[in-house]
């Protein structure tokens, strides 16, 4: 595809795998200089000869499992073009060393032995490892990834163990992402840009807030983009105010209000409509997450906090429980079912955010014997179970602290809001379609951005940051497009 960065292994822009001597202008990652091209021998695994093995087994995988569709058109487009023999050694001095004699110089390639790392991983474990990997008839493996290491997982390895012909446990669901990108650009670890794994331990975020926002956000059907202001609208609208706020006030108003009892609950036409709401959202959530659509169920989880958020706004529990003795009784009913539908959602969200969802545990004291699913809502919490101190489970992040972390992790990438704009360059002359074509897309992108903020009612700092971005990103397009850059309309001074 001509990407100048491509390794000699797979190219990063276009997925496909290649030999170092087909890169077009190869040069050493350290030195920058040219590699000399010297004969050397090499194993390579027999791919042709087990093609006709993999296709029988994929046609009865994919007919019993779920592959999402990249995974399964990647492996056709593999199939498609004729299996090939797949070099498995390397000549470098890290790796796993090869145990043949006059290979002994060598290591095996990381892709040929990182998936026996799963066996191995096991084996260390436990010494009855056979039972997961040499047993077939009764185990459900499954594989996650992004789609670049697909063809490892559905093509070479699954070869390697047919290959061994000894009953090993072949992968029966291959679920491949797209690829997360960062802001307006690509994570990359030699230019400082994105937040990692250890990097993302410092920033004082919670590691539930991670987990939360990535699988909120998990590029299942099409790539998807990291964005700081996002994080803060996803944490202070979907965490802080619909979720974390209508669980602390289900279980705050059990403690004001009752004493930190439940109380007794008498089912009115509302409230069934109500657990018909949670029920149906349930099912689907078991639905999908037995498809692996981790993303979708997470919606789920947030769709029964807002139907809960509703229900409250709707029957005022706080203004009932002044009333008479049928208003009392009403606002026992409603802080009843609440607090139950919490109780449900810290068993929906242990998959995502397990730290929060014990905290929920703790807090409404549910017994471990009653915090799992069922097929529907249930009294989790009957009335006189006691709850216990309920203190808030999220804190809202302050767009000052998320711009710091930004421009701490943005490389360079991307100039401060307040920045002139760049002047083009002789690479990027006015005129030139390519630029063009960028800056539009991105105008387009950062204008959805504002939409969304100013619909979700964002902070006025926030939502002022991402204008200036917007409009700096218009001056550029300007420029690129030969015009001459507007100047931002204000109030005239008098």
């Amino acid at each position: 595809c001509g990407y100048a960065e491509a390794r000699g292994d797979q190219c990063d822009k276009c997925g496909k795998l290649i030999n170092a001597v087909e890169l077009k202008d190869p040069q050493c990652k350290l030195c920058r200089g040219t590699p000399v091209v010297t004969p050397t021998q090499h194993l390579f695994l027999d791919l042709p000869k087990l093609e006709g093995r993999l296709e029988a087994w994929l046609e009865r995988t994919w007919a019993a499992g779920d592959w999402t569709a990249n995974a399964r058109h990647i492996t056709r487009t593999w199939l498609r073009d004729g299996l090939k023999p797949r070099c498995i050694t390397r000549d470098l001095t890290w790796g796993t060393p090869v145990p043949l004699d006059g290979f002994r110089d060598k290591v095996f390639y990381v892709w040929f032995d990182a998936p026996i790392g799963y066996l191995s991983i096991t084996a260390n474990y436990t010494d009855q490892w056979e039972r997961w990997w040499k047993n077939p008839q009764q185990v459900q493996l499954y594989n996650f990834m992004a789609k670049d290491n697909v063809p490892f997982h559905s093509v070479v390895f699954p070869c390697s163990l047919l290959g061994a012909d000894d009953n090993y446990t072949l992968v029966n669901h291959l679920i491949a992402t797209e690829y997360l990108n960062y802001e307006d650009g690509k994570f990359s670890k030699s230019r400082g840009v994105g937040v990692f794994g250890d990097m993302a331990k410092d920033t004082g975020i919670p590691a539930d807030v991670w987990r939360f926002y990535l699988l909120y956000l998990r590029p299942e059907g099409q790539d998807s983009a990291f964005s700081w202001a996002d994080l803060l609208l996803k944490n202070n609208s979907e965490l802080l105010n619909n979720l974390g706020n209508f669980i602390n006030r289900a279980g705050m108003f059990v403690c004001k209000f009752f004493a930190g009892a439940v109380p007794d609950m008498v089912l009115t036409a509302e409230d069934q409509r109500l657990v018909a709401r949670v029920t149906l959202e349930m099912r689907q959530y078991h639905q999908l997450m037995e498809k692996v659509r981790i993303r979708d169920a997470l919606r789920c989880v947030l769709s029964i906090s807002r139907h809960g958020n509703q229900y409250i706004q709707v029957n005022e529990p706080w203004k009932r429980i002044k009333g008479d003795e049928r208003d009392r009784q009403r606002a026992g009913t409603v802080t009843g079912v609440a607090v139950n539908v919490a109780a449900a959602l810290a068993a929906l969200l242990q998959p995502f955010v397990p730290g929060v969802s014990a905290a929920i545990q703790a807090q409404l004291r549910i017994p471990p014997e009653r915090c799992g699913l069922g097929p529907g809502l249930t009294c989790t919490l009957p009335a006189g179970h006691r709850v216990g101190t309920v203190s808030p489970l999220f804190q809202k992040l302050e767009p000052e602290q998320v711009e710091a972390l930004r421009q701490r992790f943005g490389g360079g990438q991307t100039p401060p809001a307040s920045a002139p704009p760049p002047a083009p360059s002789a690479a990027a002359a006015p005129g030139d379609p390519k630029l063009i074509q960028e800056l539009t897309e991105q105008v387009a992108k950062q204008g959805n951005l504002v939409r969304q903020l100013k619909a979700a009612q964002a902070e006025k700092a926030q939502v002022d940051a991402q204008v200036a971005k917007l409009l700096e990103l218009k001056q550029q397009l300007a420029l690129a497009e030969g015009r001459s850059p507007e100047v931002p309309k204000g109030k005239r001074k008098k």
